[in-house]
């Protein structure tokens, strides 16, 4: 199937590895022109020089800490300043600390928010005067099924992603006059670093081992196994094709079966 991006424009955040890394492939596979960033230098250079070899596609890679206002705003003018345009945005960004309501201050509430939900809402205010000039755009964000099915011991996850969920619905609302298509994709246990990081932290918890507790998450996954980051990657970029025109204010879990709720 031909998505109807090809010499499209698109920013994928915290994709020099994992969920960003599998979205940036997929993207430059149906030749899209990419921007990649992340806060890792050298591993996100190592990531462009892949995806260049692997697909030919132009890839601009820039150093950044998606928490940081100025980096998105660096990233975004920099990529105008490449491309002269800016069709696609995947906002995506590493989850915040484990742990319960006593165990964090005001501080690490206010990191969180920084991280999951001001960093998308500064991408988008960065990107969405010049998807409404061209009357095209693509906005899709990576959350989790937490908005949907809070988790236990992820409560700075639980809230600050669930504001991405409001937003997005609003702005799906407030944009699809000019084209501008919100959705969200929510990734359940997907085989990455920060699945590597709670199961650790689970284990010490409950004085297993690592393997036990990821046994355990896979007895609660009906398809029986933890997801492959090209899974959830493959909805990502169909959700902002030119096939996806009339799927906008969705969020859409990909967790194999793992959110027990009918919505």
């Amino acid at each position: 199937m031909d998505l109807g991006i090809r010499d499209k424009v698109a920013i994928v955040a915290a994709s020099s590895k994992g969920l960003g890394k599998a979205v940036a492939m997929g993207l430059a596979e149906e030749g899209v022109n990419l921007t990649i960033c992340a806060r890792g230098k050298d591993q996100l250079k190592k990531t462009a020089e892949e995806i260049r070899s692997k697909t030919g596609s132009n890839v601009l890679a820039i150093d950044a800490d998606v928490s940081n206002t100025d980096d998105i705003k660096r990233v975004v003018s920099e990529t105008l300043n490449k491309y002269s345009q800016l069709h696609i945005l995947v906002n995506n960004a590493g989850g915040p600390p484990q742990g319960y309501f006593e165990s964090f201050s005001l501080e690490d509430w206010q990191k969180a928010l920084e991280l999951n939900l001001l960093s998308t809402i500064t991408f988008i205010q960065e990107a969405i005067s010049h998807m409404k000039k061209q009357k095209w755009g693509r906005v899709v964000n990576i959350t989790s099924v937490a908005v949907k099915q809070p988790i236990d011991g992820l409560i700075l996850s639980n809230t600050s992603r669930a504001g991405v969920v409001g937003l997005t619905k609003t702005l799906s609302n407030e944009y699809a006059k000019d084209n501008i298509l919100f959705n969200n994709v929510c990734p359940g246990p997907i085989r990455t670093d920060r699945i590597t990081q709670l199961a650790e932290g689970r284990a010490k918890e409950a004085n297993i081992s690592i393997e036990e507790v990821l046994s355990a998450m896979e007895k609660d996954i009906p398809i029986g196994r933890i997801g492959k980051p090209k899974e959830l990657a493959d909805l990502v970029i169909f959700l902002a094709s030119e096939r996806a025109s009339y799927i906008t204010g969705t969020t859409i879990q990909v967790d194999g079966g793992f959110v027990k709720g009918v919505f």
